[in-house]
């Protein structure tokens, strides 16, 4: 086996197959090189999308689904529909307008404080 080992380290093909190998990885690197130059003003946006983007798909289910989330959260904290539609209101209003908030880049770190209320709050 190790016969064979050195064998194959030494033919020539493995040479080419190495430069060929070393040639692809730095076209690869050069693509990738062009694309982030290109997409470095959108990248941040995107970024911090996909940070908060548990809170807005909460968010826009609080509000397509409103019926449903008052009828739950009245039924398991047996509070009535006023406090479980104020528990909505506020989960909805509280996670969309911290969500805007963030992407528009506007008072992010009370943003961020009014997300973390919101997670002491449904907690």
């Amino acid at each position: 086996l190790l016969l064979l080992d050195v064998i194959s380290v030494s033919w020539p093909w493995n040479v080419a197959v190495g430069t060929m190998q070393n040639k692809l990885i730095a076209q690869g690197e050069d693509v990738a090189d062009q694309i982030l130059r290109r997409l470095k003003h959108v990248l941040p946006h995107i970024a911090r999308l996909c940070l908060i983007a548990t809170f807005l798909e909460d968010g826009v289910r609080m509000w397509a689904q409103w019926g449903e989330q008052r009828d739950y959260i009245s039924s398991t904290w047996n509070c009535g529909s006023l406090l479980a539609n104020l528990f909505v209101v506020i989960n909805l209003f509280g996670q969309l307008g911290a969500c805007g908030m963030i992407l528009a880049r506007f008072q992010v770190v009370p943003a961020i404080g009014v997300l973390f209320g919101i997670i002491a709050l449904q907690v």
